[in-house]
């Protein structure tokens, strides 16, 4: 059976009710990934929370969106885009709420982990909807429309969330996603038309990989638990030493199992047969390892060591949202002229001066003078990177693998913030409520920029000696459309771009 063609048009009522679901959806998500850090100081000191409980707050999300998103896709290919998108945007909105309600730090990462399971059903679905609803004449429109204002939603989410977390409570950060899903599922039941793979049929065995999916998860869960238990337990006590020797080996088996499935696995072993695709994987850990701890740390030391309020912290980072927004397009056309080497070179080596500089902020520190500098920098050498970063990936692949490529090199991000804030706080000596101590916290802070930059450097480096321009490929075929760097990647998997 044909599936019928998407007909949705941009300036019907269908097609704008369309754009609204998946434009808030999106909102929701964007608001949680760059406000949680803001709010780590506080729900820390109200709930009692430990320099642990902050880590898997971030990770316990991180972990779940990481190891599931791919499944998630392909449950919204098989069983409909439209009834895993619903199904994503309520169990996330459930999960919120918990979030909010949470009287303890176990309960919130409970939580947590629970919102990253629904994130992971929602964040594919978001943006395959528009692909499969909307007219081909259409689509590229109604996707500049979605990226264009999940990037407005990207810049406000910090104001809003730490005017939230300021007049309110940090419970509101989760809280406010309940309005904005009832919203989603109204506009979904009444606009969005259900859609499928048709011929999944020929593909379901790859799509439900579910061994490779849990083994994924098991190996990254076990070496986070090692990191982060390590500081409160000792690096040779008996539960650290057990969990790393569980994540290796699941990460060996999960090798294994992916390798003898082929094709049909979740991810093709034959991926790394490109030396590009492989190198590429490896810069993305690096350089986005380096995103994740500094904005950890940042929001943090800004409050309880610099003394500002939430919604001044929020507006710090302002300027990279808007430098991604700005400058990607024109970051990705360099690099489709040059090649990916020179900004993949010079992109990690600006980001690394701005974390250097932002190294002698203290108490009382001027936010023009001190943190807004080196805030550009590192926006600047972000926006040098995002776009080609994810154009080369797809390059460096065969068309067909487009969507595995890309939802792989989404894993790899997330992977590499995951692991930054698992190690970090153990690097620097950050344990306990050290993260309420001015001194202790001015350290750790100072060492990890230096790791971070370290980093960037050592990414920087990689790309000058590893990385060139990716073949042309085949005349005739169809090229990836491009979306701006403030597009997370896992938004972009089933888009290919």
């Amino acid at each position: 059976m044909t599936a019928p063609a998407p007909a949705l048009r941009t300036g019907t009522a269908a097609g704008r009710g369309t754009l609204l679901a998946a434009v808030l959806a999106s909102g929701m998500v964007f608001l949680d990934s760059t406000v949680v850090n803001v709010a780590l100081p506080r729900l820390g000191s109200e709930l009692g929370a430990t320099v642990a409980g902050l880590q898997w707050t971030v990770n316990g999300y991180l972990l779940m969106l990481a190891a599931f998103v791919l499944l998630g896709g392909a449950l919204g290919d098989r069983f409909g885009r439209r009834r895993v998108f619903l199904l994503g945007v309520a169990w996330f909105a459930s999960a919120s709420v918990l979030c909010g309600l949470s009287q303890g730090t176990g309960w919130l990462i409970a939580a947590r982990f629970l919102q990253g399971a629904g994130g992971a059903l929602l964040t594919p679905g978001s943006l395959s909807v528009l692909q499969a609803s909307f007219h081909p004449d259409d689509r590229g429109k109604a996707i500049g429309i979605w990226a264009g204002l999940s990037g407005v939603s990207t810049a406000l989410g910090p104001l809003l969330g730490g005017w939230l977390i300021d007049t309110l409570s940090w419970r509101w950060i989760f809280f406010i996603n309940l309005p904005l899903a009832v919203a989603v599922v109204l506009a979904a039941v009444r606009w969005v038309p259900e859609s499928r793979d048709e011929n999944i049929s020929r593909t379901g065995a790859r799509r439900f990989d579910v061994a490779g999916t849990l083994l994924g998860a098991l190996g990254l869960g076990g070496v986070t638990y090692a990191l982060i238990d390590a500081p409160a337990r000792g690096v040779r006590s008996l539960p650290v030493l057990v969990s790393v020797l569980v994540g290796v080996v699941a990460a060996v088996v999960f090798v294994l199992v992916e390798r003898r499935r082929g094709d049909a696995a979740m991810l093709p072993t034959g991926l790394f047969s490109s030396r590009l695709f492989s190198v590429l994987n490896i810069f993305t850990v690096v350089v986005y390892a380096a995103l994740g701890g500094f904005t950890f740390f940042l929001a943090v030391y800004l409050q309880n060591v610099v003394g500002w309020s939430a919604l001044l912290t929020g507006l710090a980072t302002v300027p990279m949202t808007v430098l991604l927004a700005a400058g990607s397009s024109r970051a990705g056309a360099l690099a489709a002229r040059i090649g990916p080497r020179l900004p993949l070179t010079v992109g990690p080596v600006v980001a690394a001066v701005g974390l250097l500089l932002l190294r002698r902020v203290g108490p009382g520190a001027s936010y023009w003078m001190d943190v807004l500098p080196g805030v550009v920098l590192f926006g600047a050498g972000l926006t040098l990177v995002v776009a080609p970063l994810t154009a080369s990936v797809l390059a460096a692949v065969a068309d067909r693998y487009a969507g595995v490529a890309s939802g792989f090199n989404n894993a790899a991000s997330r992977a590499g913030s995951l692991l930054a804030v698992a190690a970090l706080p153990l690097l620097v000596g950050l344990s306990g409520t050290g993260y309420e101590q001015k001194s202790a916290l001015t350290d750790a802070f100072r060492g990890a920029l230096l790791w971070c930059a370290g980093l960037l450097l050592a990414g920087g480096a990689m790309a000058v000696l590893l990385i060139h321009r990716p073949p042309r490929k085949a005349p005739g075929a169809q090229p990836c459309p491009s979306l701006p760097a403030s597009t997370p990647p896992d938004e972009r998997r089933r888009r290919g771009a």
